[in-house]
């Protein structure tokens, strides 16, 4: 490799502590708990952080752990079972404990070897390379054993250029991060209004004032006390038709001859937030690609799947900005149906579902006690009662919701963009295929500033 690229054994770079590579814990049930800090399994890890079901592990035993507590700036490597999924330690990310399932590379010099660039090394064909060909020599899950890891070799540039190859990608990645973070915030700040619109009925009265709180009528129903003029129903009397999904053929196939993108229940919470997905093409009867096609308004509902632990019903809405996101005409799964309300019903049905669903009401209408589970959606459509708005405060919500539901659409497709970039930039950069500006006078102490902008760098 050219431009003053060198190859190193990783046990050399062990052996003179530049850097340390650990694996995870092997913690018995009876020693996690309800309160501590996460214990992080290889779900909990994908680009990314997410504690929000983890177990965890109380902070009075973490002697018993060793060095196996994340520090910031370690590089996480899901090592057993789910081989390949990456996760960057930043200064504001929660402590936790990595369990077995879990590798961390941790630079210890950063004037040799910048974190980030070893983050996004661990993307890159050299390293990915080496684990494939060691992942499945086990008769047992995949797995790449601290001794493998130990085993390969990595090829870096001096630290000037690693700093420049960090800036490039980072970048992105960066943009990437504040994307999903505003539509994090704005999905919780819709279901927050819905709640409060329709559950709390705060909504605007005439004068712009929280309905409830400033004295607004209320008249006695089946449901209780609702706000004057409003109406108790069920979700179908607000739908006017409901269509099946389709699975077709993986190539084309005799009749089956029409292209189309097919959204699974896997699928929907990706696309709520924005992004494109994994969502597989198939070919299907040009006759079901006209009548199952989706239009602006549908909302598909996932009617086979859960766990224990998460209901059947997982929904999204279509709109304008999702259909555009396709080349080919966009239907679902036969694991999904369609629901068509009445024009202007889109957007709080779909909430409504969605409220539902977070409220675990889901798990009331599902049957199949054993193997996959269903969701009773007839039942659910037709016996359900809801408390249905007057048209003027429908209107008002609808518009509201399509604002900010369009801008998580926005951000998610520009995300998705951004990631392709640097995902066509990484391997080129990572090989010295293409150089970035270099400044030659970049030092040790620029790093903090490159690797993570909040950190106090501690070799």
């Amino acid at each position: 490799m050219s431009f003053e690229w060198n190859t190193y054994n990783i046990k050399e770079l062990i052996n003179k502590k530049l850097l340390y590579i650990g694996d995870g814990y092997r913690a018995k049930n009876s020693e996690l708990s309800c309160v501590g800090i996460p214990f992080a399994r290889a779900g909990n890890i994908n680009s990314g952080f997410n504690f929000e079901n983890a177990d965890l592990f109380p902070t009075n035993q973490l002697h018993k752990v060793g060095d196996k507590v994340s520090k910031a700036f370690d590089v996480v490597f899901t090592s057993k079972g789910t081989v390949g999924r990456f996760a960057f330690v930043k200064s504001y990310t929660p402590p936790f404990v990595y369990s077995p399932q879990l590798c961390f590379w941790r630079s210890l010099k950063y004037s040799f070897l910048d974190p980030r660039f070893l983050y996004y090394w661990m993307h890159s064909k050299e390293f990915l390379e080496q684990v494939y060909a060691v992942k499945g020599q086990t008769d047992m899950a995949d797995y790449v054993s601290l001794t493998e890891q130990r085993r390969m070799h990595i090829t870096i540039p001096e630290i000037s250029e690693q700093i420049g190859i960090v800036r490039t990608l980072s970048a992105l990645d960066d943009k990437i991060e504040l994307n999903n973070a505003i539509n994090k915030n704005l999905e919780e700040m819709a279901q927050a209004l819905f709640k409060r619109w329709f559950v709390d009925f705060e909504f605007p009265n005439e004068n712009g004032e929280p309905y409830k709180s400033s004295g607004g009528e209320f008249e006695e129903s089946e449901l209780g006390l609702i706000p004057k003029g409003w109406s108790v129903g069920t979700f179908q009397d607000l739908i006017s038709d409901t269509v099946g999904g389709d699975w077709g053929k993986e190539a084309p196939q005799g009749n089956y001859t029409k292209e189309v993108s097919c959204i699974r229940g896997a699928d929907i919470p990706e696309i709520t937030k924005g992004l494109l997905g994994k969502v597989p093409k198939r070919f299907i009867l040009p006759k079901n690609a006209t009548a199952k096609s989706l239009s602006h308004g549908d909302i598909i509902i996932e009617i086979s799947g859960g766990s224990p632990t998460q209901s059947t019903g997982r929904s999204v809405l279509i709109i304008e900005e999702v259909l555009n996101k396709f080349n080919t005409p966009l239907i679902c799964t036969n694991f999904c149906r369609v629901i068509k309300p009445i024009i202007g019903y889109s957007e709080f049905l779909y909430c409504y579902l969605s409220y539902l669903y977070n409220e675990d009401v889901f798990f009331q209408y599902e049957n199949g006690t054993t193997g996959i589970k269903n969701l009773d959606i007839g039942s659910l459509l037709s016996v359900h009662k809801i408390v249905i708005p007057i048209k003027s405060v429908l209107q008002q919500y609808s518009a509201q919701y399509q604002a900010v539901y369009s801008t998580i659409q926005h951000l998610g497709r520009e995300s998705d963009q951004l990631a392709q970039i640097r995902d066509t930039l990484l391997p080129k950069l990572m090989s010295g295929e293409i150089r970035v500006p270099v400044e030659r006078d970049n030092s040790a102490t620029d790093l903090p500033k490159v690797a993570e902008s909040n950190a106090i760098y501690q070799p």
